[in-house]
């Protein structure tokens, strides 16, 4: 199956259309201008792949960049849409589902929710599984970043490494796995800290998150500037922007609220507009 099948209505693109422009804009507006932008992630789980087609041909802004949350809804997306799309896995990670996940979705960019050494192992056995699989034209086929995801709020809800853990855990990725590229470090914040940032007030996690990335980079040898932030979402984006994110994950500022899990489909069947 491939992504031509995959029709959307105009108003639904137009609506896509000025939600993207509108993000893009307050990135710029909330960028300091000794920084580069921040990378744009479009949270696009349950969401159907028309709307992310949509998104990644834009005429002016085609989208790079998607997250989805769902390793078997990644996996069906990913057959589907454009080899040109980098996907990101931001969910719960299992370990059971690194190893397919990093050798059967060829342009999965990143995996942004380790945790722990037997997940980052895995990951790195898919990757090399992959390159071993496709044979010489793996030559060129790049490894797989990943992000170290920290718990920063302290909630038991959350996954992530404790904080003090985080240095041991890209120590290993970076020395015991070859296929993989410790791109940087990653949170999912409290909501009420989220709430607060975009009051005025200084968000914890992200200084948590910063902090830990400094402490890290001196304890492993690294350049602060080497190791990314992965932090913000469509609540507290412009204060993780301010603060310093390399990257920002955005879902429903784009694609408005989710379907149940159960009432989400991959391929939206659309009518055919009449003229």
């Amino acid at each position: 199956m491939t992504s031509e099948g995959l029709p959307l209505t105009s108003h639904r693109a137009s609506r896509l259309s000025e939600n993207l422009t509108s993000v893009l804009t307050r990135i710029c507006l909330n960028t300091p201008k000794n920084r580069s932008q921040s990378r744009l992630v479009l949270v696009s789980k349950l969401k159907p792949a028309n709307d992310i087609l949509a998104l990644h041909t834009h005429p002016v802004h085609p989208q790079l960049h998607f997250g989805e949350n769902y390793y078997q809804e990644l996996k069906e997306k990913a057959k589907i849409l454009p080899k040109t799309i980098r996907w990101h896995f931001i969910g719960a990670l299992q370990s059971n589902k690194c190893k397919p996940m990093a050798e059967e979705i060829e342009n999965l960019w990143a995996v942004e929710s380790v945790d722990s050494t037997k997940k980052a192992s895995g990951l790195n056995k898919g990757r090399a599984a992959l390159v071993e699989r496709i044979g010489q034209e793996g030559g060129g086929l790049e490894k797989l970043n990943v992000f170290v995801q920290v718990n920063t709020s302290g909630e038991e809800s959350k996954s992530g490494v404790e904080p003090q853990d985080a240095a041991e855990l890209c120590r290993y990725i970076r020395d015991e796995c070859p296929r993989l590229n410790l791109k940087g470090l990653m949170t999912i914040g409290a909501i009420a800290r989220s709430q607060g940032a975009e009051e005025g007030k200084e968000n914890e996690d992200f200084v948590t998150l910063k902090r830990v990335r400094d402490e890290v980079a001196r304890e492993i040898g690294m350049q602060e500037g080497d190791l990314e932030l992965s932090m913000g979402m469509s609540g507290d984006f412009t204060s993780a922007i301010r603060f310093g994110s390399d990257e920002v994950r955005i879902g429903s500022t784009v694609f408005g609220e989710r379907p149940s899990k159960q009432d989400a489909k991959i391929k939206e069947d659309v009518e055919e507009e009449k003229s």
